[in-house]
């Protein structure tokens, strides 16, 4: 349950569901396995693995998206096509048409889909009514997208706001390369990558190297700017920021879960803990991330 990535995304200032109204309409949508000619479903499930569809503590809702695909490459398709094509020509006695390579494609994948392998997996995403987020655990802006459409088809419309900054990512992480410092409760790690804005966009990418030599000084002097950098926030949370102000490789410290295990203990429930220690971590480090970036600017909808 804990997340790896961070989509992050402003509520409207008038989000009014509570966790038992947002539960009702995600039940209304619950996930159904692909059937047989279903190439890809996707629904609501428990985050909890129960018959609860939202988790929520201390005023923080966490909800899961299902999605299920079905593994059928196209190469596998135009392969069996092929075959077929080859048997047709040897009955008619010429090569089959566009159209007709059309239809044998279409029947071999109507052929293939119940027999093909599926896979399976989850999205969770954190509310925070109060606080005004909806953070996506997903590792691209289209992952994301995809848990947004769900929500907007599930409640009808979400007009969330993708969260701007004052300041790029790329000059504030430029600014503490070469000062080889960062600001506030952040600390340069091992991790980076620079890249050239001309047209070959040349890369140097530092993995478990310090980044405070004059190496890194000189490809800053030569033009190449930071588009990723590993950091820690408060010796709690380590993470990657990315140029389009993604986080990723999100890794809360030892700390951190300790403290989630000890409230486990006593309440014998590790998800509510595990679920509660997160959520209070990431309000504090998200405002953060953003002072750091100048603050936020609040006029761009999705």
């Amino acid at each position: 349950m804990w997340f790896r990535n961070l989509q992050i995304y402003r509520l409207p200032e008038n989000w009014g569901l509570t966790a038992e109204a947002l539960a009702e309409k995600l039940a209304a949508r619950p996930f159904q396995p692909c059937g047989s000619q279903d190439m890809a479903t996707r629904g609501w499930s428990s985050p909890t693995k129960d018959d609860r569809f939202v988790l929520a503590v201390g005023g923080h809702f966490l909800i899961s998206l299902a999605v299920e695909q079905k593994l059928l490459p196209s190469s596998v398709v135009n392969e069996v096509a092929a075959d077929k094509a080859e048997m047709i020509e040897a009955q008619q006695g010429y090569k089959p048409g566009r159209k007709q390579m059309k239809e044998i494609k279409e029947a071999v994948l109507q052929e293939l889909l119940p027999r093909a392998f599926t896979r399976r997996r989850k999205v969770f995403s954190w509310i925070d009514p109060v606080g005004g987020w909806l953070v996506i655990d997903a590792a691209s802006q289209a992952r994301a997208e995809e848990v947004l459409e769900a929500l907007r088809d599930t409640l009808d419309e979400l007009p969330v706001k993708m969260v701007k900054t004052q300041l790029s990512p790329v000059s504030v992480m430029t600014d503490w390369l070469a000062a080889n410092e960062a600001s506030g409760a952040f600390s340069i790690d091992l991790d980076c990558e620079l890249r050239a804005v001309t047209d070959e966009k040349a890369a140097v990418r530092y993995v478990r190297h310090a980044l405070d030599g004059k190496d890194v000084q000189d490809h800053l002097a030569a033009g190449k700017l930071p588009t990723r950098l590993a950091l820690t926030f408060d010796d709690r949370i380590s993470f990657m920021l990315t140029e389009k102000m993604e986080i990723k490789r999100l890794a809360f410290l030892d700390i951190i879960k300790e403290e989630a295990e000890r409230q486990a203990d006593a309440t014998d429930m590790q998800i509510e803990a595990d679920f509660a220690l997160m959520s209070g971590e990431l309000s504090r480090l998200i405002p953060a991330v953003l002072e750091a970036l100048g603050g936020e600017v609040k006029d761009a909808v999705i």
